[in-house]
């Protein structure tokens, strides 16, 4: 009966949410608050424990840091001369268009950011180039998430630590290398974004003449803040993937593990800030107003929420209904269509990941299972609907169209095309990941 509440409230949280537009996280501390204490007998100090400081330090510190790219124009800066670069391969312009969403993602920039800065560059392309809108707006929104799943990139730092979070809520003795686990993620959503862009391209017949008559302007060079912002956005990537890469290259070098132990992205994101900041590279007003505290509030809510879950007992009855009524095979199938769906509806961050993460260590343990594959098809599964025009990152694409008849063809191609193929694309390909791995 106690579960039932609690995924009755998960529910109705979600739908407050949407209905409201108000934080949903707001609403998860509320029925975290109500049915620890007052239902389960939790002491307050508890379900304030339950607040994942970790997960909230690590967004924090990580986008504040790249927030000084964004304030001074590094990323746009970054974003152009990249395009620029691919001027002679006008035929490859989705392809180009992936390409530099996905190292503004590597580089630090959020998924909405990226989307931000190239969605009106997108659209313009796609007008002067004959390349269909729908394809140019599936290029940069796969590569702003295949780009943000890299294990030090924002979204890599969430799913890292939920997973971390997950394993931590039941006590395994051996958790999985969270590192490895994302960058096996990123791999898996970089494959799945070209298998799909590829579709788009060649199953379009406008894209037939794609790239004739584009103008590619050279950028300006870039200034010197913006240098001294990349040559530190560079020297912290070094900093944070050296370590953990050279333990898995020689993971019996105890001083190497010693020093992978010690790098955190958070702290070393803090560092790079304080640096930052000192250099004046930005203003540190406008670099702390621009932290993601929606998103933040929303991850850490539905966190408190799902640790009242798991404390409830929940995820493990959960776990077990799953690994006793869908076949063992199909599982991998089923978190990639019920990820979706909730993707459809709710944030990737703030809700889907946070529900489904926690149950996946129990059911791998039960079923044999990879709990990585898992994971990744969990991730895959939520992504593959973030293209729909009710969702942040399809409105942030649909607002870059410039004509009013244009958007309206845009929405229905969004929710008509792009959602189901993307979805079921991401099905049949987690499937075969599965029975792969």
């Amino acid at each position: 009966m106690l579960s039932a509440v609690i995924i009755l409230s998960i529910a109705i949280a979600i739908y407050l949410g949407y209905k409201t537009g108000l934080n949903t996280g707001l609403f998860c501390i509320v029925f975290a608050y109500l049915i620890g204490c007052l239902v389960m007998g939790l002491k307050p100090k508890a379900i304030i424990g339950f607040w994942p400081v970790s997960t909230m330090f690590v967004i924090l510190s990580v986008s504040l840091f790249y927030n000084v790219a964004a304030i001074n124009g590094t990323l746009e800066k970054m974003s152009g001369s990249l395009l620029y670069s691919c001027r002679k391969f006008p035929g490859l312009l989705p392809y180009a268009l992936f390409g530099v969403a996905v190292i503004l993602s590597v580089m630090g920039a959020t998924y909405f950011t990226v989307l931000a800065f190239l969605a009106p560059i997108t659209m313009l392309i796609c007008a002067e180039s004959k390349m269909d809108k729908l394809t140019g707006a599936v290029a940069i929104n796969c590569g702003a998430l295949c780009g943000g799943n890299f294990p030090t990139s924002n979204l890599g730092v969430i799913f890292r630590g939920l997973s971390d979070s997950a394993y931590e809520a039941l006590k395994v003795k051996a958790p999985m290398d969270s590192f490895n686990m994302e960058m096996e993620i990123f791999l898996l959503s970089l494959v799945f974004s070209l298998l799909l862009i590829t579709v788009f391209r060649y199953g379009i017949k406008a894209n037939r003449n794609i790239g004739q008559g584009v103008n590619f302007q050279k950028p300006e060079p870039f200034t010197p803040i913006q240098s001294r912002t990349l040559t530190l956005m560079l020297v912290m990537m070094v900093v944070v993937l050296i370590f953990p890469l050279l333990k898995i290259l020689m993971p019996g070098n105890p001083a190497i593990s010693y020093l992978a132990a010690k790098v955190d992205v958070g702290l070393v994101a803090i560092i790079f800030a304080v640096i930052a900041l000192l250099m004046k590279l930005a203003p540190q007003k406008e670099a702390i107003s621009k932290i993601p505290w929606n998103t933040i509030i929303m991850i850490a809510g539905a966190g408190m929420l799902i640790a009242v879950a798991v404390k409830a007992g929940t995820i493990k009855m959960l776990s077990a209904w799953v690994g006793a009524h869908v076949p063992t095979p199909l599982i991998p199938l089923a978190f990639s269509i019920i990820a979706a769906i909730m993707s459809f509806f709710s944030s990737t961050t703030g809700v889907v990941t946070p529900a489904l993460f926690p149950l996946i260590p129990g059911l791998a343990e039960s079923t044999g299972l990879s709990a990585a594959v898992l994971f990744a098809c969990t991730v895959l599964g939520a992504q593959s609907s973030a293209i729909s025009p009710f969702s942040s990152g399809g409105s942030l694409i649909l607002g870059s169209t410039p004509k009013e008849e244009d958007r309206n063809t845009l929405f229905n191609k969004l929710l008509l095309r792009a959602v189901p193929v993307s979805v079921l694309t991401a099905a049949a390909y987690n499937f075969i990941v599965a029975f792969v791995l």
